[in-house]
């Protein structure tokens, strides 16, 4: 079967939203769409019309047909079953079959069509998966907004800080007879004790501006990377926002802190004309008394090339995994030659990957109850004391060669006993007193830095501290599943190429 397009027509040939999945121009599709009607014959029951060219596959939807186009020679019983599929999709997106209800979800429903289809032929997913795979998070949205609430939480706390000390500081003054020390201002050098309150708000205001490092070279033409890196002005716009509202933010913490965190996951400066995305998502359960209920981890090679001349290559994967994941290339990647030589090409060496457009072409899974294989530990240990509870909690990083960064581990807190007393204490924490939880945050977690605790007290019951969740970002993968080199088909000439690799949390529980 090769499936040359996929298009939703009013019953005059008019279309509404179309899919292309061989090159063709817009004037080509229209007028297939357009010579459609006039080809049925009226008073009979048929699925599909044939021209010269072209297999016209179509089911009748109230007053719109589904249509699928395919060459002559295709299988009309896999048109028939992939177009069953297609017109399945429709209503998942749609209330209506109507125009207008069509027209609002055209990305949604071509993001569906491009599961169903990859380069002409059909891939074997059901609507439930194609469901699962349009609704995948973006993991440069999780980036985005771990280092915008980082910023946000350090600003609050530095800016409690500062007026605590301004404030300790007025005090000190009036309690030895003195004139209250000034602070900054609009030229003043000191201040009367009746209006340092107000001058501390002044204070906070006009602290010195943060230094904001000048922005590498980025190449020139059309990059993803140009995209995203405009999410960084808008950061830097909602930290002077919240400057402007009064609060101090802190030019070694936050400037350190939030160039460490956009640097998980950014993507290269530099991206080559073949680039890859490593990306892997962990899900796991384990029990508050220990052991391991589930631990699944997703992983895949994502492809994107932007030089035509670079459509036709073969990848070196290194796989250095020990811990038995299963891995699986794409329908239409050579098996036997993955298998025997871990190189990823077409099973035709003379087709081409397709050009600016991300293509999967490794994926692996993992499923364990391996308690070795966890990759950070947590131990939380509450104890009921006279007063309430005393809670300790501690981590471990059991995968040595990992860098976790943006760690924040979510404690669930009683309803209505307010703020817990936070003992000792490796990282920062943030109470967030209307969810009535506790997040203990830490920047960085790796060989130098493996392990730490934290201690607080509040009253409660040992149950009301669970399930603790954990989330991190990473830029160094879990498998050990590397692209080393890229070679062209012909005459094994090597690639220049780029590579991304992210590591993320999908669920991290303990029970």
């Amino acid at each position: 079967m090769v499936l040359l397009a996929a298009a939703v027509c009013t019953k005059a040939g008019k279309a509404i939203v179309s899919r292309q999945f061989v090159e063709m121009t817009r004037t080509r599709i229209e007028g297939l769409l357009a010579a459609f009607p006039k080809l049925m014959n009226t008073g009979k029951q048929h699925t599909f019309v044939e021209t010269e060219s072209v297999r016209y596959v179509y089911q009748p939807m109230e007053k719109l047909y589904m249509v699928l186009i395919t060459t002559k020679n295709s299988n009309i019983l896999e048109d028939l079953e992939t177009l069953r599929l297609f017109s399945r999709v429709i209503p998942e997106y749609c209330r209506a079959l109507e125009e207008n209800e069509i027209s609002e979800h055209c990305f949604d429903l071509i993001f569906a069509f491009d599961e169903i289809v990859a380069l002409g032929y059909r891939e074997n997913v059901n609507l439930a998966q194609i469901r699962t795979f349009t609704e995948m998070d973006s993991h440069e949205e999780k980036v985005f907004r771990a280092v915008r609430e980082t910023q946000e939480r350090e600003a609050k706390a530095e800016m409690r800080r500062k007026a605590k000390e301004l404030q300790q500081a007025r005090r000190d003054a009036e309690r030895q007879g003195k004139k209250a020390p000034g602070f900054g201002g609009f030229g003043s050098s000191a201040v009367s004790g009746g209006t340092t309150a107000a001058m501390i708000t002044e204070t906070i205001i006009e602290t010195e501006k943060p230094k904001v490092a000048p922005a590498p070279a980025r190449p020139s033409g059309p990059s993803k990377a140009l995209k995203l890196g405009a999410k960084g002005k808008e950061v830097d716009n909602f930290v002077d926002k919240l400057k402007s509202e009064g609060e101090n933010i802190m030019t070694s913490s936050v400037g350190k802190r939030s160039s460490e965190a956009a640097k998980v996951l950014a993507p290269p400066i530099n991206m080559e004309s073949v680039h890859m995305k490593i990306e892997e998502k962990i899900s796991l359960t384990c029990g508050r008394d220990g052991g391991l209920q589930n631990m699944e981890l997703h992983g895949m090679i994502m492809l994107r090339i932007l030089d035509e001349k670079f459509a036709r290559i073969r990848l070196h994967v290194e796989n250095e995994d020990k811990k038995g994941v299963q891995l699986q290339t794409h329908p239409n990647v050579d098996k036997k030659l993955f298998t025997a030589e871990s190189l990823i090409g077409l099973k035709n060496p003379e087709k081409s990957f397709p050009i600016n457009s991300d293509v999967g072409v490794l994926k692996w899974r993992l499923q364990t109850t391996e308690e070795s294989f966890i990759p950070l530990t947590i131990n939380c240990w509450p104890s009921e004391s006279g007063n309430g509870c005393d809670v300790n909690i501690e981590y471990e990083l059991q995968e040595e060669s990992l860098e976790l960064n943006d760690v924040v581990i979510t404690i669930p807190l009683p309803s209505s006993v307010g703020a817990p007393v936070i003992g000792e204490i490796d990282g920062e924490y943030r109470h967030d007193s209307r969810r009535n939880l506790l997040e203990w945050c830490l920047p960085m977690i790796d060989a130098k830095n493996k392990s730490g605790s934290l201690e607080f007290s509040i009253a409660g019951q040992p149950n009301d501290f669970f399930p603790v969740q954990v989330s991190f970002i990473s830029k160094k993968n879990y498998c050990n599943i590397q692209v080393t080199k890229v070679t062209q088909v012909d005459g094994n000439s090597p690639v220049r190429f780029s590579t991304e690799t992210t590591f993320l949390v999908d669920k991290y529980e303990i029970l």
